[in-house]
């Protein structure tokens, strides 16, 4: 068998930032699937009740130029702006936790049940911050700043719960074949 250098066969050494790549592609793709997930299911259900149904978009949208206009940069286009806000931040979220899982010995999990879990946590907390901008921002009722509050905790529980299942199936699926 040939050797390298520092003495080890080729091929038998781990490459840390190959695993990390793997962590940061299933999380992207955990974090993809979650937000479309979680919008879909959100226009289905206000399609269901008669709501326009690029509501969400438009209120994140709305949040994101009241944002930027307080910088002195002005944005048009509510809506796109809120699709590419929400598919911006999804993905990044859904990186950081892919890269979370792979780095933190605390966070691997070996069931998609705690996987699920993890993601649903993971994503409800690290989204309070983002949610609270939207009714401070917008200068909410008490009626609206509930009703946004209610559906973004299930709309984000649907994310979690997709993110959490992708990342927790797919670092597995990497891991598979590999001795323990």
């Amino acid at each position: 068998m040939k050797k390298t250098l520092e003495g080890t066969a080729p091929g038998t050494t781990r490459n840390p930032s190959n695993s990390l790549l793997k962590a940061l592609g299933w999380g992207t793709i955990g974090g993809v699937a979650g937000t479309l997930a979680m919008d879909l299911t959100l226009m289905a259900v206000l399609a269901a009740f008669g709501s326009p149904v690029l509501t969400c978009f438009s209120i994140v949208g709305d949040t994101a130029a009241h944002f930027f206009s307080m910088q002195n940069v002005g944005m048009a286009g509510t809506i796109l702006l809120g699709v590419a806000t929400h598919y911006t931040v999804g993905p990044v979220i859904g990186a950081i936790f892919g890269l979370l899982v792979a780095r933190v010995k605390a966070l691997r999990v070996n069931t998609l049940k705690k996987s699920i879990l993890l993601g649903f946590l993971y994503v409800e907390i690290l989204s309070q911050p983002l949610l609270a901008t939207t009714p401070i921002l917008l200068k909410m009722t008490v009626p609206a700043i509930l009703q946004w509050y209610g559906g973004s905790f299930i709309m984000h529980m649907i994310a979690g719960a997709v993110l959490g299942a992708v990342v927790g199936r797919g670092l597995r699926l990497t891991t598979a074949g590999k001795p323990r």
